[in-house]
């Protein structure tokens, strides 16, 4: 190329070079200092985006696990009130064990009383535990879709055993027969709205929907298939090994129809318990709780644990009030221990309580659990997406290092040659001399 001033190529071409390197410096730079290869989508348009959306779910899968946790302190919540109740319902059956003695007063009884009376208020006032304003387990959070029936039902009897058998011909579940006489004596009792009703008399030609139909008043009706009723979603509700059973049935759906205690006892001529018959025959035991249907529709909480839409754990935590846990009628009216016999009822009573509060507890402890599960594995999933958007957009600092000095050796080369390639042109001066 001649010897020219106007158009100083070398120069040009070493400038374009020069930038070139001071720009591949700044990235190098960029990246180094911010420790990612990609600092915006100029660097790598789809990956940025991949990244991105990565970034995004990282942070959904975090909230994710959050909610989990304050679910988890939420049902911690709920269970300690529950847990609290089955420790008032242990005293409460104690109580009532000691009020059935006959070495008791009738004044003793009314002292035993007073203090049934004051842990059945503390079974209410366990019911209204709160968790951020929310109550727990006063039935507001009940997902009933429909009132259901108290179900009490007796598996220790014979599978043969109908609504319609004799007392006299009864036998137990492996065929034994109960040895109760024509002569004997009947005493039931039962517990309706917290009022605790009896009857008593002569089993004489007796069946078993006789003394039904003596202890219901209308509120209580039995059955021996198994299919024994409808649950709070109009399902079936059938006998555990769905096998034949004896139950007994509420007429009316709902707290204040609900049967909470049915107790048989057969007596001798003489008046003595017949143990062996009663093992089988007083053994109608709590098998579904009477519920009120959930007003304004489900009221279950909604527990989201995902990172998209409706991932969720709907949970319906049932009414743990003394009234629905039949310790107490829709009056006020709690129940009773001020006679042996009242006495006797309310142990049954309590203990078809405790298998509610028992249910209660093992739902929400199990809900506890696969919360604890939900978040490993949130925790699990955040971590592998953390790990996969590292790869994408965290830098090498050992690869950007190096990069780095050799842009900056290069920025130093250029500009030394630079100011060569000025250097160049002042030759033509010698010529204009």
């Amino acid at each position: 190329m001649g010897m020219v001033v106007k158009n100083n190529m070398q120069a040009v071409r070493t400038l374009n070079t020069l930038n070139g390197n001071q720009s591949a410096l700044t990235k190098s730079l960029g990246r180094v200092s911010s420790g990612m290869k990609i600092t915006s989508a100029q660097d790598d348009a789809a990956g940025f985006a991949i990244s991105e959306r990565m970034r995004v779910r990282i942070r959904s899968l975090d909230q994710a696990n959050q909610n989990t946790q304050n679910d988890s302190a939420l049902m911690k919540t709920a269970e300690g009130a529950v847990g609290n109740t089955i420790e008032l319902l242990r005293t409460l059956k104690e109580k009532a064990i000691n009020a059935a003695n006959d070495s008791n007063t009738d004044e003793d009884r009314a002292t035993i009383q007073k203090e049934i009376n004051q842990y059945i208020d503390q079974v209410d006032d366990n019911a209204l535990v709160q968790f951020n304003g929310k109550y727990l387990i006063d039935g507001s959070k009940n997902n009933a879709a429909t009132s259901t029936k108290t179900i009490l039902l007796n598996q220790s009897l014979s599978t043969d055993a109908k609504i319609g058998s004799g007392l006299t011909q009864l036998a137990d579940r492996v065929g034994n027969s109960l040895e109760i006489l024509s002569t004997d004596k009947y005493q039931i009792s039962w517990v309706n709205n917290g009022i605790i009703s009896s009857s008593s008399g002569s089993v004489s030609s007796y069946a078993l929907s006789d003394l039904f139909k003596a202890a219901s008043v209308g509120t209580a009706e039995g059955t021996s298939t198994a299919a024994i009723g409808t649950d709070k979603f109009n399902q079936a509700v059938y006998t555990p090994d769905k096998t034949a059973g004896l139950a007994i049935v509420a007429t009316t759906a709902g707290i204040l129809g609900q049967v909470s205690g049915f107790t048989i006892s057969i007596l001798d001529h003489d008046g003595n318990v017949k143990k062996a018959a009663n093992a089988a025959l007083d053994q109608f035991k709590q098998y579904q709780m009477a519920e009120n249907e959930t007003q304004g529709g489900n009221k279950a909480l909604n527990f989201h644990i995902g990172s998209e839409a409706n991932v969720a754990i709907k949970v319906g935590l049932s009414d743990m009030r003394a009234e629905s846990l039949g310790l107490k009628g829709t009056d006020g009216s709690r129940i009773s221990v001020t006679t042996k016999d009242n006495a006797n009822a309310s142990i049954n009573v309590i203990e078809n309580a405790l298998t509610k509060a028992l249910d209660q507890q093992t739902t929400i402890g199990a809900i506890e659990s696969r919360l604890d599960y939900t978040s490993t594995n949130l925790t699990t999933s955040s971590e592998n997406v953390q790990a996969a958007e590292s790869t994408i957009r965290d830098a090498d600092m050992a690869k950007e290092m190096t990069n780095y000095t050799k842009a900056n050796v290069l920025l130093q080369a250029a500009q030394a040659m630079l100011a060569q390639a000025n250097q160049n042109s002042s030759a033509v001066l010698s010529l204009l001399q």
